[in-house]
């Protein structure tokens, strides 16, 4: 398999991480826990409403990684975004993460994932 092949498939299985989440864990709420981890950051008054912006606003995420415009723009920004959101739940709402404070270590791990398939697959492909 190439490298462009293998910078293909990753690049959609991060569009897909965002599409999902944003989709079915928060657009559809399949997964109420999502929403109450946004009702004890930003408040329970408005947390539906909310929950399904930030679902609309990872689906354009996914979006944009699909476009391939401003790809490293697009990876920095996921990047913050996952560190900033996964230190805001491990301080407010560890007891409603999915593997509780360890989620931070996979967080990490998307991040690398995000950080090695455009700094280091994609360098030097002509895409």
């Amino acid at each position: 398999m190439t490298r462009a092949t293998i910078h293909k498939i990753l690049t959609i299985m991060i569009a897909l991480v965002w599409l999902a989440n944003g989709l079915l864990c928060k657009v559809l709420n399949l997964v109420p826990r999502h929403q109450q981890i946004v009702g004890r950051i930003l408040g329970e008054t408005h947390a539906g409403l909310l929950t399904k912006l930030i679902g609309v606003s990872e689906i354009l995420m996914a979006v944009w990684i699909i476009s391939g415009i401003k790809s490293r723009l697009n990876a920095v920004t996921q990047m913050l975004i996952i560190a900033i959101m996964n230190c805001i739940e491990f301080v407010l709402a560890p007891d409603l993460l999915l593997w509780g404070k360890a989620n931070s270590a996979f967080a990490f791990m998307f991040i690398a994932l995000i950080y090695y398939n455009e700094f280091k697959l994609r360098k030097n492909l002509v895409i």
